[in-house]
């Protein structure tokens, strides 16, 4: 007999999920991908196993669009029904706050529930939305068990000074500190690079979790030391469409030049970054394509922010012994990690062509000073890994 673990993470129109076999023995084994989209227009369903091959499709009217129960209670019957005598043990969801009461994983109770919903502001694209899956999943199974596991809580520990802004003491008492997000992926990273590198273990390393969202960490010895991300998902590189760090005085400007809250809020996190530089895609493989000269001003300001912030993240840990690329942008794109790695140069770094053509694990020259790697995160594995623990102790 095994145990099954469903894994959530849940958007403002989609719900992925995957299901994960816990054997009693090593990682759990995930056997089923999938989401649902489309929700609150026309939701469509489709999973498929570990080798991505199509296991189910289903589609829904409009009607039925934004009824979130509905959906996730007829995702439970599926998932049931393909068990093969495995016990659904609980569900663990990506919570992209925790604040700062919570460096770990815990189970879900209401009350829980009520204080994540006083962070709705710090995260206001995400939360409402992990939030409104857990309670719609609370509705359609209440004797199913759910654990948090919190984007933030990797980076609690970090030193007083890379949580603290200089500002009013009585704001910091409050709640507004530098918190950090991607922690799940960060957390794998951690545990994943000392199974490539064992002598990697408790080396200071700068991490750059790069996609749509992105952001960069200092991990000295499996622990987080700092952050580029800091109150909210908005701070550090510039992203897809959000405009990473940015002077405080440009807010009071336009403040002042009449855009209230909303509009600024709307701007910096929907129509910045690289889509608000290159006017054209936030999408990088796109901008990379293009003969626009603003597209590849947007691929070199990703780049420059990119280096620029691994000096400051070795300075955060007194230096630095190697470099992982992760998330969509890092493991797949090879021009992307090549100009990273010339602007690094002056550290050391040797980018090899023909390794980083290939996506391979080490793509650094074995004369390179320092090693740079390229490593797929699993937020979901962390996630499961996270549940099965606060379920079972293990």
């Amino acid at each position: 007999m095994s145990n099954a673990i469903l894994v959530i993470n849940a958007g403002s129109s989609s719900l992925k999920f995957s299901v994960f076999r816990d054997h009693g023995g090593g990682d759990p084994v995930v056997t089923i991908n999938g989401q649902i989209s489309g929700i609150g227009t026309q939701p469509v369903f489709d999973a498929k196993d570990a080798q991505r091959r199509p296991l189910a499709e289903k589609s829904w009217g409009a009607g039925e669009a934004s009824d979130r129960t509905a959906l996730l209670s007829y995702l439970l019957s599926w998932i049931e029904e393909r068990l093969e005598g495995a016990t659904l043990i609980a569900a663990g969801h990506r919570v992209v706050h925790g604040g700062v009461r919570h460096a770990a994983p815990v189970l879900l109770t209401s009350a829980l529930l009520d204080e994540l919903d006083g962070l709705v502001p710090l995260a206001p694209l995400h939360q409402p939305h992990n939030l409104a899956a857990i309670r719609a999943l609370a509705e359609a199974h209440p004797e199913l068990p759910q654990v948090t596991c919190f984007d933030t809580a990797f980076h609690r520990n970090q030193p007083w000074q890379a949580q603290t802004f200089a500002i009013p003491r009585e704001l910091t008492e409050e709640g507004v500190r530098r918190y950090g997000f991607h922690g799940l992926s960060y957390e794998y990273i951690a545990r994943r690079l000392p199974e490539i590198a064992p002598e990697l273990g408790d080396s200071r390393v700068v991490v750059a979790h790069l996609g749509s969202g992105a952001s960069m960490c200092a991990i000295h010895g499996g622990r987080s030391v700092d952050s580029t991300m800091g109150f909210t998902a908005l701070d550090g590189l510039p992203m897809g469409t959000r405009c990473g760090t940015i002077d405080p005085g440009v807010l009071i400007y336009l403040m002042r030049k009449g855009m209230d809250a909303s509009a600024i809020e709307k701007m910096l996190y929907n129509k910045s970054g690289l889509l608000g530089v290159s006017g054209i895609s936030n999408d990088m493989r796109a901008l990379l394509e293009s003969s626009d000269p603003h597209a590849q001003e947007a691929v070199e300001l990703f780049c420059f922010r990119i280096a620029k912030e691994t000096g400051a993240l070795a300075a955060s840990m007194g230096g630095v012994d190697a470099v992982v690329f992760t998330a969509g942008i890092g493991e797949r794109s090879a021009p992307v990690r090549a100009r990273v790695g010339d602007k690094l140069a002056w550290m050391g770094v040797e980018i090899d062509a023909a390794a980083n053509e290939a996506n391979a694990a080490k793509i650094s020259t074995p004369g390179s000073r320092l090693p740079v790697y390229v490593i797929p995160t699993d937020e979901e594995r962390m996630i499961a890994l996270h549940t099965r623990k606060v379920l079972t102790g293990r």
